[in-house]
């Protein structure tokens, strides 16, 4: 029974460390690239959240389940064609079955490859773990950063152009804040994020 209970502990523990405790983006302050970039509406914050999520599962569980095999000096490049793989394949998706979506996401859905998150979870925890864990640390960090982007989008398509999925939301007189449209305004709204977040938690730097 306890050890039962301390796998679930542990469990619960790595999806807290990738929703919240250690978001990606709002504590990590990884991949904020995207997050300033597309995220000036909420169906691009989805689809890059969901392909990102796709790859940090996919990828991390490859690399933790070849992880007793890949030499030390070799690691870094056999996860990048790990990753690479995984990324063409979530791309040539979007370009078959979306590619509206695919044309607003430009490059950045290539850009998954070297995108800190992906690389770190597989270097950080997928080399050192199980398949069991890693399925749930790469699963909460995908929610994590999903959320984020979500979030972002939300307040940045109704500020930008008045819409919410293109769904009205402000009044008809309202003028859209144009600012909200490109990188600078993505960059205000995430700093108030990792503000808030940073409060919540009580997660600050601690100065030298």
């Amino acid at each position: 029974m306890k050890l039962i209970r301390l796998k679930y502990t542990k469990w619960f523990n790595i999806s807290r460390d990738g929703i919240s405790k250690n978001n990606p983006i709002l504590i990590a302050v990884l991949g904020i690239c995207s997050a300033l970039a597309i995220t000036n509406r909420v169906d691009n914050a989805i689809a890059m959240g969901i392909g990102v999520t796709f790859v940090i599962i996919a990828s991390s569980l490859v690399v933790s389940l070849i992880r007793n095999f890949i030499p030390s000096r070799v690691r870094m490049v056999t996860y990048m064609v790990i990753i690479s793989t995984f990324v063409i394949s979530v791309q040539m998706f979007m370009e078959g079955f979306f590619p509206a979506i695919a044309d607003e996401l430009g490059p950045y859905v290539g850009l998954i490859i070297t995108n800190c998150i992906v690389m770190g979870r597989a270097e950080a925890f997928a080399s050192k773990n199980p398949l069991k864990y890693t399925f749930v640390d790469g699963l909460a960090n995908g929610l994590g950063y999903m959320f984020v982007l979500i979030s972002i989008a939300v307040v940045r398509e109704a500020l930008a152009f008045g819409t919410i999925l293109d769904i009205r939301v402000m009044p008809s007189n309202w003028v859209n804040w144009t600012v909200m449209a490109i990188a600078p305004g993505g960059f205000f709204i995430l700093g108030l994020y990792i503000w808030f977040m940073r409060e919540l938690s009580k997660n600050y730097e601690v100065q030298a």
